[in-house]
């Protein structure tokens, strides 16, 4: 059984992760976070993209651990915002996290633009580690509009304001099953399922 980290302390992402492995039919791999594993230090994220943030932290991540180690880094890019928030979406009203106040700043700022000019996509950079081994970097992107009034309970961060592309539910009211199937963290984890099967073995 060969341990593969996912960079993060969110379940839901390592929930997504292991749902994925297990509808690709990949055996033999464990998906632990970072409550798993002894800590260290986490560099902050200063890139100017997903690619770079992905990156940095599955390479931290590898490093600390000496595990395979997958790190993703997503966000929203609001098209009437010219791509922001972008890179800074968690931390888009100043307190890193905060999605209520997150949601709040976006919607305000936007409240003068006309609804046909909603457009927004999320977007996700993946990178797999292997110590000693290869770097992978894929990106997947989930297109879609925004909404005034927040609606749904399964997501979190912009979710219950992002209605997908042949939608009219808002991603925080779609179920876990449909939400990997379509969304920007789902399209990246399985661009890298051929690199995660030749871990398998």
């Amino acid at each position: 059984m060969i341990k593969l980290l996912l960079a993060t302390r969110n379940a839901k992402k390592l929930g997504e992760l292991r749902r994925i492995l297990v509808a690709e039919g990949i055996e033999g791999v464990e998906v632990i976070g970072l409550a798993d594993v002894p800590e260290f230090p986490e560099a902050p994220e200063t890139a100017p993209d997903f690619e770079g943030n992905a990156l940095a932290k599955a390479q931290d991540a590898a490093a600390a651990t000496g595990l395979p180690a997958i790190a993703d880094d997503s966000g929203i890019s609001v098209d009437a915002l010219n791509g922001m928030p972008g890179v800074l979406s968690a931390r888009w009203s100043g307190k890193h996290g905060d999605d209520e106040a997150n949601l709040d700043l976006v919607l305000a700022q936007l409240s003068d633009t006309p609804d046909e000019r909603m457009g927004a996509a999320f977007v996700c950079a993946a990178a797999l580690v292997v110590p000693g081994g290869d770097e992978t970097v894929v990106r997947g992107e989930w297109r879609g509009s925004l909404i005034r009034e927040r609606r749904g309970t399964n997501g979190f961060g912009y979710d219950p304001i992002f209605v997908p592309e042949g939608e009219s539910r808002t991603s925080a009211e779609l179920e876990p099953s449909e939400k990997d199937e379509a969304s920007h963290r789902g399209k990246a984890l399985r661009a890298l399922v051929g690199e995660l099967r030749k871990l398998a073995g």
